[in-house]
């Protein structure tokens, strides 16, 4: 794998860390500018409307420069997004600069992705991928607690900062190492826009937004849960949280090595058996040691799906994929904010804290089904052109063809 993989991961690395880190320095932010914890929440809130938003808005803005020029602006505005979260004098200014930093979340994400699989050959693009998300996946094992822990010991404005210089490292990496590909001068906005008229890109969008949004469902409400079901300590949480983050990156390494051999079959695997663990969580959350495991498959089979689905987005749209790629990454953070909102109402419902893990379960199961549905349309188009090439006729032997 190439050298230029490292500074894309260290650039998802930083931005996985800023983006997660807020849940557990929530506490803090909010008695340092004296506002209740549901109106910090706007701070994950206005995070992932950002990469929503962002993550096209950016990408279309970045057709007229190289990719690698773009993705420098990129991390130069992740960058600033945290310094001025870390200096903000009020709450107003904070949600400002996350806002900002996550402008450049789904356009790196987006644009790195086609960059990481145009440095290899075509049959190790998606370990390419799997390498580079293995910075988001690394983020959630180490940069997540251990920003917490600086946030909590030292001060959370500490931890911005810090993100930041995480920043400008993945910044000078990508100028240092990432090889200078020109601009595609017959790809213009049009023709990007053009692939989301291809049903496959859709699918493997709805299969982004259900799937991930299936293991949101049950993580966003993960420390409830262990605490008032399983019966763990507040304390315990942090490490419940690395085990997590460790199932994240075998699962995304798994993926990236099995999507370049057996993308479609992958799927079905991995979501399948997505629906079934999340269901069972329900039941094993009340037991300490089967707990644990099932958080660490859960964290497995989910992030086994991001290498095969954003290579799956790339080769539908290969004519102008830079737009599609980067919008699939909004429709992680589309699935997040959904399975996060549709969590709470069951709770609120009374149905308790393990009731979320039902709706995770019936998210993953309709991705799944989503997934058969595309894996069927490209059997049938598929199907037909192998019958007309078998039967085609030999053309005649000719006395020159003869010789």
């Amino acid at each position: 794998m190439p050298l230029a993989l490292l500074a894309l991961a260290i650039g998802a690395f930083g931005i996985g860390t800023t983006e997660f880190v807020i849940m557990g320095l929530l506490p803090e932010v909010a008695a340092d500018f004296q506002v209740s914890i549901p109106t910090a929440g706007f701070l994950v809130t206005g995070y992932a409307l950002g990469v929503v938003l962002g993550a096209p808005l950016m990408t279309a803005l970045g057709t007229r420069v190289t990719r690698k020029r773009m993705l420098v602006l990129l991390m130069g505005l992740f960058v600033l997004g945290n310094v001025v979260s870390a200096v903000a004098p009020v709450f107003g200014v904070m949600l400002v600069g996350r806002v900002i930093a996550s402008l450049a979340h789904g356009a790196f994400f987006g644009i790195g992705t086609v960059v990481a699989a145009d440095l290899v050959a075509p049959q190790k693009r998606a370990g390419a991928i799997a390498m580079m998300f293995t910075g988001l996946t690394v983020a959630n094992l180490v940069g997540v607690p251990l920003g917490t822990y600086i946030g909590q010991s030292v001060g959370w404005r500490t931890t911005f900062f810090v993100v930041a210089a995480i920043g400008v490292v993945g910044l000078l990496g990508v100028a240092r190492l990432v090889p200078e590909q020109p601009r595609n001068e017959g790809v213009r906005l049009r023709d990007e826009l053009a692939a989301f008229r291809n049903v496959q890109v859709l699918l493997a969008m709805g299969m982004t937004v259900l799937g991930f949004g299936g293991v949101f469902a049950a993580i966003t409400y993960i420390t409830p849960m262990m605490t008032e079901i399983a019966g763990y300590s507040t304390s315990s949480v942090t490490w419940l949280l690395v085990l997590l983050g460790l199932g994240m990156v075998g699962g995304n390494l798994i993926g990236g090595k099995f999507a370049d051999r057996r993308l479609m079959p992958l799927l079905y695997v991995s979501l399948g058996a997505l629906a079934v663990v999340l269901a069972l969580f329900t039941l094993t959350a009340h037991n300490k040691i089967a707990a644990v495991v099932t958080i660490v498959l859960i964290g497995g089979l989910g992030f086994a799906t991001v290498p095969p689905l954003q290579k799956r987005v790339l080769d539908q749209a290969a004519g102008a994929p830079t737009l599609a790629s980067a919008a699939n990454i909004g429709a992680f953070n589309l699935g997040n904010a959904l399975s996060a909102w549709l969590g709470g109402i069951v709770i609120a419902a009374g149905l308790g804290y393990t009731a979320p893990n039902w709706v995770g379960a019936a998210l993953a199961a309709s991705a799944l089904a989503l997934a058969v549905v595309s894996g069927a349309l490209e059997r049938r188009t598929v199907t037909p052109s192998r019958l007309v090439a078998r039967h085609s006729p030999e053309p005649a032997l000719t006395p020159a063809s003869r010789n």
